[in-house]
């Protein structure tokens, strides 16, 4: 990573699908100066094997990392953070819910079946699309107000 760039951090128990599903669409075509990664909280050992298959569907892949345990640094470091839904999870840590962070509250696909797990990851790309608009947005009138004008 850059020393310029900005971090979103995708966070979710496993780290297994929903936040390697976001970290992958938001790093296919990031906005300018901004990178993503995710972590877990309960790393699994492995990617559920559904997500690279799913992935693969819209033309992306699988993050070259497996998944991660969640540190308080990537906390910290990250600019954004967002949960995929394990805010009311037992293994969410405290400091996080803490920091200023977004919660997308998606179902984990892991049990659900195919049909279920692609809609899923599809909600996953709409949030995406989403904040890549709001960061982009947020972007350009912070360099307006740097230059004295008001968006």
């Amino acid at each position: 990573m850059a020393p310029s760039e900005r971090t979103v951090l995708f966070v979710c128990v496993e780290n297994a699908g929903r936040s390697l599903m976001a970290e992958a669409m938001f790093n296919a075509n990031p906005p300018p100066g901004w990178v993503a990664t995710s972590a877990g909280t309960r790393p699994a050992a492995a990617p559920n094997p559904r997500t690279a298959r799913l992935l693969a569907e819209i033309g992306l892949a699988l993050p070259a990392h497996p998944p991660r345990l969640l540190t308080r640094q990537m906390m910290e470091a990250a600019q954004e953070r967002v949960t995929m839904g394990c805010l009311d999870d037992t293994s969410c840590p405290a400091h996080l819910q803490g920091l200023a962070l977004r919660d997308w509250a998606l179902r984990d696909p892991a049990a659900l079946d195919d049909a279920g797990f692609r809609r899923v990851r599809d909600q996953i790309a709409g949030l995406v699309r989403r904040l890549r608009t709001e960061l982009v947005r947020s972007d350009r009138a912070l360099t307006e107000r740097r230059k004295g004008r008001t968006p």
